[in-house]
């Protein structure tokens, strides 16, 4: 008996909520198996990223030509840049019997759950909106009319989380990790991820 495939985890959420650091910490706990799928994005990097690392950075010409090759798994503009999932590189993970998590927007994740069944969906929620806006203030990366817009995408954004399998708050960032800790172990131990051979159990007896 053993499980064939790794799980597709999906995580979304409305901007400074915390998706990133949530998934840094996650992986601090060396979960065995756990993958995280590196996204391709035309913005520019932020201070501090590195490219092949938090993202990789390319150009629109090349973003479109990986579109019209099929190389994505999903991909999405959003404040107009465009972002994406290198197709083989999930695919071959699950197959290796990995798990890979995908960090993304809500419009690249309603692309995933149309074309992979079998994903797991986990919306990370705010404690409140005056909570997220202060941590896009913190950033002081954006002017007022940035934050503003960011201000209404959240707001809609927060109107998808309905047709996510899980919401996890992200009001205590150690509890939030914990949390999607819990559902991924929870997973891996449903029955529907397994090849149950019961002849092998037969033979023992």
């Amino acid at each position: 008996m053993k499980n064939q495939k790794g799980l597709l985890i999906v995580i979304s959420g409305p901007s400074a909520v915390g998706k990133g650091t949530i998934c840094k910490e996650l992986f601090k706990k060396n979960i065995e198996n756990l993958e995280l799928s590196i996204s391709v994005t035309t913005r520019n990097p932020r201070h501090g990223e590195i490219d092949g690392v938090n993202y990789y950075f390319v150009d629109k010409n090349r973003f479109q030509e990986m579109i019209d090759n099929g190389e994505l798994l999903e991909y999405a503009l959003v404040y107009d840049n465009y972002y994406g999932t290198p197709k083989k590189y999930v695919i071959d993970k699950i197959n290796e019997g990995k798990d890979v998590i995908l960090e993304i927007d809500i419009q690249g994740a309603k692309q995933v759950k149309e074309n992979y069944d079998d994903g797991i969906f986990v919306f990370i929620m705010p404690p409140s909106f005056k909570e997220l806006k202060n941590r896009i203030l913190k950033r002081g990366t954006e002017a007022q009319k940035d934050i503003d817009i960011r201000m209404k995408c959240a707001f809609d954004e927060i109107q998808h989380a309905k047709y996510y399998n899980y919401i996890v708050v992200n009001d205590d960032l150690d509890k939030a990790v914990e949390n999607i800790y819990c559902i991924i172990k929870a997973e891996r131990c449903k029955l529907s991820r397994y090849n149950l051979d019961l002849f092998e159990f037969k033979e023992e007896l």
